[in-house]
Order: C-alpha cells, then sequence, then structure tokens
C-alpha cells in the first residue's frame, strides 16, 4: 500500500502530538483549528488507522499515533535540514570552492583572501589544488575546479578572466656571486653562466626560454628541477643561478639568496579564471567579489609584483636587489 502524506500533514501530527490540544497547535503553525482538523483526519483517513483519542479537554496519542509522530518528526528534522542546507547553499553560506592554482601563487595570493573568506563564510569548504600550469588548465577545462589562478593563461573564448597581478623576473643567486651587488642584470649577461632551470611544464620556464631566445643568450649549462626549493637548493650550492618571477621569491628565503632585477623587464600576468559557461555557484561569486575587494584593498607589496586594482593608479612594488 502507497502512502500520500505530504510534509504539511507530518507538521500537523507532529504539533498536536507536541502541544495535545488542536488550538495550541493551530496557533503554532499559523493555521484556522477547522483547517489543522481537516488535515489530521486527512492523514488519518490515507493511513487507515486513528492517530489521536479525542475528547473534550485532552487530544492523547494511539500506540499507532505515537509510532507515526515518531517516524514524522525524524523526517521533519532530515526535511529542515535539508532546506537549510539548500538555503545555506543558495545564499553562500555553504558549499564548497575548488581553486587550481600554481604553486607559488597558493603561497603567496591565496592564503590572506582564503583567511578573510572562511571569517566571512565559515561552512564553505575551500580546496586549494597546487600545481603546474598545464594541470592547472586542465583541471578548468574538465569541471574539476571553479576556478583557476594562473599565470600567462593561452586565450580562451570559453574563459572570463580577472586580472589578479604580474610579476617581473629576477636573477636568483648566492650572495657572493658578481653579478649580486648589481642593481640589474640583463639577460644577455646569462651568456656565460651554468642556469638552474625549472622544467619545460612550468610557467616561468616559458617566459624564460622566451626571455633568454630574444636575448639570443645560450646559458653555459643547464640543470633543471621542478620544485621551487629544489631551484633554490641547487642555486645555493653554487651550481648555478636562475631567474625567478615576484610570486616565487617569498619561498625562496631559506636559502639566503639574493635577488636583482632582470632587464629588459619581463613579467607573467596571473590572472583568475572561471569558465563562461559553467554557472558559478553563489559561493564562488562570492570568493570572485572578495578577490576585487581584496585588490581595491591594496594588498601587501612583494618584489616585482603589480597588483591590478579598479584605480589605474597602479603603486609599483620595491625595485633593486633584494635578499629573501
Amino acid at each position: 500500500m502507497s502512502i500520500n502524506l505530504g510534509l504539511h500533514h507530518l507538521r500537523a501530527l507532529v504539533a498536536v502530538a507536541d502541544h495535545r490540544s488542536f488550538t495550541l497547535a493551530a496557533t503554532q503553525l499559523g493555521v484556522g483549528q477547522s483547517s489543522l482538523s481537516r488535515t489530521v483526519l486527512e492523514a488519518e483517513r490515507r493511513l487507515r488507522t486513528p492517530l489521536f483519542q479525542r475528547s473534550t479537554r485532552h487530544v492523547v496519542l494511539t500506540t499507532d499515533g505515537a509510532a507515526v509522530v515518531a517516524v514524522a518528526r525524524s523526517v521533519i528534522e532530515q526535511m529542515d535540514a535539508g532546506l537549510e542546507h539548500i538555503q545555506g547553499y543558495l545564499s553562500g553560506v555553504r558549499g564548497s570552492i575548488t581553486i587550481a592554482t600554481l604553486p607559488s601563487l597558493a603561497a603567496t595570493v591565496l592564503p590572506p583572501v582564503i583567511r578573510r573568506y572562511q571569517e566571512l563564510h565559515p561552512d564553505v569548504v575551500l580546496h586549494v589544488e597546487d600545481n603546474l600550469s598545464d594541470q592547472v588548465s586542465e583541471d578548468l577545462r574538465l569541471g574539476r575546479a571553479d576556478l583557476a589562478l594562473t599565470a600567462d593563461p593561452v586565450e580562451n573564448a570559453d574563459h572570463v578572466r580577472h586580472p589578479v597581478a604580474t610579476d617581473r623576473f629576477f636573477l636568483a643567486m648566492r650572495p657572493d656571486h658578481r653579478y649580486a651587488a648589481r642593481k640589474h642584470v640583463g639577460w644577455t649577461d646569462l651568456e656565460s653562466e651554468p642556469l638552474i632551470a625549472f622544467g619545460a611544464a612550468s610557467s616561468i620556464q616559458h617566459t624564460v626560454g622566451r626571455a633568454l631566445q630574444d636575448a639570443g643568450v645560450a646559458p653555459a649549462t643547464l640543470v633543471q628541477a621542478q620544485n621551487v626549493a629544489a631551484v633554490a637548493g641547487l642555486t645555493a650550492a653554487g651550481l648555478g643561478v636562475t631567474p625567478v618571477p615576484g610570486f616565487v621569491l617569498p619561498l625562496m628565503r631559506f636559502a639566503d639568496l639574493v635577488f636583482v632585477p632582470l632587464v629588459p623587464e619581463y613579467v607573467r600576468a596571473i590572472t583568475m579564471i572561471h569558465h563562461r559557461h559553467r554557472p558559478l555557484s553563489p559561493a564562488v561569486r562570492q570568493w570572485v567579489e572578495l578577490v576585487d575587494q581584496h585588490l581595491a584593498a591594496e594588498p601587501q607589496a612583494l618584489p616585482g609584483v603589480r597588483w591590478a586594482r579598479p584605480d589605474p593608479e597602479v603603486t609599483r612594488a620595491e625595485s633593486g636587489a633584494y635578499r629573501a
């Protein structure tokens, strides 16, 4: 036998059971007493059993009524919890966000924004997937990420872009290197230098390779590594010098390196991207708005970093040699 009871039937049964009075239950539910009585009678008819013993002074649950009300109460609690979750999702206070990004940006750009977002939306779960640039793009393409924060993204008509910053390149070297005291180092000066390079899949190496080609430079030797810490360690060991962008500098502080701006200036464009044809959840929309607010509030100055701001006057981070 199929039982066809609606949520309004269940709420009526629980209210009457709790108050043991149709009058008080009707007041709680905001309905007329006669309407409530009809709803309870309809539930009893559909269940084919009396749920309450009625008298002029009391309303008492029958044995079947007690069992039905226990189930009804559980169903209502689950339904209310689900509706609350839906309401939270639609208002942006619940849900989840997955951000695919480069390791250097996960460690520098995201932390202050995540901290503020969690203060405002503590029930939204944030997932940060840090990877090389090719994998970041793939995560966004396949829908594994809601947003991508990356460098020099390939032009794509399906992407909506939010400029975040640019970061220029520095030459990282030991403090005792002959270029360490310079104000600038030219890309052409790398002709005879052993070079520590990031792997071909790195967004860093894309720009470095272009700059070296433009300068007509062929380094004396080339050692490649994928990890920022590995590159920093190899450089600190005196095995070579390495060009690195501004957002990577804080991750290399442990190696006691000196960073001198490279000229002519090459920069990466740091951009937040989402897919044009995939609707953003309220939680993701609020993340995007918060990033805009963060940029408008003038984030912390970092060497070689120019933040994108609504104000056209963009202050530039300090230039010259910098020791991390």
